[in-house]
């Protein structure tokens, strides 16, 4: 019984040696490196807003709405956090608005296998129609880059403060370099 046991394992031994036998091992250099997805979102970048906008509410006890369109310069210095300038031109009932001192602060999170970046933003700023009017405003929306360097975006705002209670949409491209 011994025999026939050892038999078997010196079998099974030089058949396993064989079943290997011309097999050669691949170092960690022959291997092809999988390249990560590159996220279209840099951490830090400068961009550029052109936009289509348009304000609805109230203005003390006046219906206040309106729409144009505006500018925007904005500054990521990391990927998450942003912060951007911009100013608006609209008609409202027959009067040109301006908005010249718009300033905010983004928080944004880049989806990178999308290509989408949902952001919330906080700021505050001036605006006149004959008198001047100060505001803040907070919001949120959504980028979609369509390359690395050109973007969709939507977003909302309500503005508080001096100027009523105004809801805001905005609707642009943008250009990150």
């Amino acid at each position: 019984m011994k025999k026939l046991t050892l038999s078997i394992l010196l079998g099974a031994a030089i058949a396993t040696g064989s079943a290997f036998a011309g097999v050669e091992a691949k170092s960690f250099k022959d291997k092809v490196p999988v390249a990560p997805e590159e996220c279209k979102f840099r951490d830090m970048e400068f961009q550029v807003d052109a936009f289509y906008t348009g304000f609805f509410g109230s203005k003390g006890s006046q219906l206040s709405t309106g729409s144009g369109g505006g500018l925007g310069l904005n500054f990521f210095f990391a990927k998450y956090f942003g912060i951007g300038y911009e100013a608006a031109w609209y008609s409202n009932n027959g009067t040109a608005e301006h908005l010249p001192l718009a300033g905010n602060f983004f928080l944004r999170y880049p989806i990178c296998s999308i290509n989408l970046a949902p952001y919330i933003m906080v700021g505050g700023g001036a605006g006149w129609d004959g008198t001047c009017i100060g505001y803040g405003n907070v919001g949120g929306g959504l980028e979609y880059r369509v390359t690395k360097n050109i973007g969709l975006f939507v977003d909302g705002r309500y503005f508080y403060g001096g100027s009523g209670n105004v809801g805001n949409l905005r609707s642009g491209l943008r250009f990150a370099f």
